[in-house]
Order: C-alpha cells, then structure tokens, then sequence
C-alpha cells in the first residue's frame, strides 16, 4: 500500500515522534508505515487523517498488488 505519509508530514512540519507523540503509538511504528512494511488499522488511519484533516483516501492508495 503507497502512502504519502512522510510528505504530510513535512507539510505540517511534524517529526516521526511529533505524529507519533499525537496519534499514541511508537515512532518506530510510524517509521514503518512510511516505509510500506506495515499497514495500519482502520482506527490508525482515521486517526492520521484527523490530524492532518483530509481524508484517509488522501494518505494511503491501493496497489493493483494489494487486490490479491
């Protein structure tokens, strides 16, 4: 799953910890979810999409891989 996370987050001029510190989970984990080696929880997503205020759509896109 891509996700423009890391781009986010410049914008809002935020570090790892910065949005980990927000959304209450691991700066490693944020880490990882910029890096595609894991996809969040529905809950998680929201959350990220609630501190950036756009929608979920807006941060994470399907690969034609993720179908299958």
């Amino acid at each position: 799953m891509k996700n423009k996370l890391k781009v986010l987050r410049a914008m809002h001029d935020f570090t790892q910890q910065d949005l980990a510190d927000q959304i209450q989970v691991s700066r490693q984990t944020i880490n990882t979810i910029e890096k595609g080696k894991y996809v969040p929880s529905t809950l998680l997503a929201l959350k990220m999409a609630s501190v950036f205020k756009v929608n979920v759509f807006d941060i994470f896109e399907l690969e034609e891989n993720d179908w299958s």
